[in-house]
């Protein structure tokens, strides 16, 4: 993040670097920044209806260097919460489940297979964690944190509205959207304030994005992000602990492959149409 000039704008850059186990690795997925701002930009367009967002230009006040993963921004004051919303039960959702039958506080119908979809979205907040992961947290603790329990309303709503809609077009594209995470911000204050989704939205590193093709409930799904780079990593024989290693050249080009068709699949373009877009120089 970097302050521009006018004292209301930032530029928000997305780097190529990939982390597993809260660890970053010294090898760049190329274009990954790209397409995690692609797809946001995709997003902010199409979903402006349901909520505002913080975008302003991917070209006006974004330098050269940083066209294609750099966005000017509108600043806010940030909400303190992880809004997540699943349709799916999976991830640290499916382990909760099984622990205790309920998610973030939710109780759930029993019976439930892993990668099953929930009868309805369900919104379950985490914390955001300066240093380790964030925690889940039910929407009472999420209203506390925040201190306006009808603000958090307005942030449940807009939530699930915003996955509800991305989830439609996604499978309409041959995608399930399992599960996202949205933040929020606060634009103006006292009765014209309005909340504003931020950061990036529905991307492969924000979002569990799965094929629908050859899904099946009862086991783990494939998914187009990082758990290519994960699975690598986990059988690579490394100690999860800091430094990461170097991530081999063919994991490299298929974590690439992965996101750049994740962007095709749900935009319906080609990736070389948002760099063009982007004005980004070859």
């Amino acid at each position: 993040m970097y302050s521009l000039e006018e004292p209301d704008r930032l530029l928000m850059v997305a780097s190529d670097r990939i982390s597993t186990y809260d660890a970053v690795h010294p090898t760049p997925i190329p274009d990954k920044g790209r397409v995690l701002t692609g797809l946001s930009v995709f997003w902010f367009e199409k979903t402006g209806h349901i909520v505002p967002n913080h975008l302003i230009s991917a070209t006006d006040g974004v330098p050269p260097e940083a066209r294609g993963r750099g966005l000017a921004v509108r600043r806010l004051q940030m909400l303190p919460v992880e809004c997540v919303v699943r349709g799916y039960i999976t991830g640290s959702g499916w382990k909760d489940y099984q622990a205790s039958g309920a998610v973030s506080g939710i109780q759930l119908p029993g019976g439930l297979r892993e990668s099953e979809q929930l009868p309805e979205p369900i919104f379950t907040p985490s914390t955001k964690a300066d240093v380790g992961h964030d925690e889940a947290i039910d929407f009472d603790q999420a209203a506390t944190l925040v201190g306006d329990r009808q603000l958090m309303e307005e942030v449940r709503r807009a939530s699930i509205e915003l996955y509800s809609f991305a989830a439609e077009h996604a499978r309409a594209n041959g995608v399930i959207l399992a599960d996202t995470k949205f933040e929020f911000g606060i634009d103006g204050q006292g009765p014209g304030r309005r909340i504003v989704v931020a950061d990036e939205v529905l991307t492969p590193d924000s979002s569990r994005y799965w094929p629908a093709e050859g899904y099946e409930p009862g086991r783990g799904q494939p998914s187009f992000d990082k758990q290519f780079v994960r699975d690598w990593a986990a059988g690579s024989g490394w100690d999860k602990r800091p430094p990461a290693p170097e991530i081999p050249d063919d994991v490299v080009a298929g974590t690439r492959a992965r996101y750049i068709e994740a962007y095709e699949r749900i935009t319906g373009q080609p990736f070389d149409a948002w760099l063009a877009r982007a004005e980004v120089s070859a």
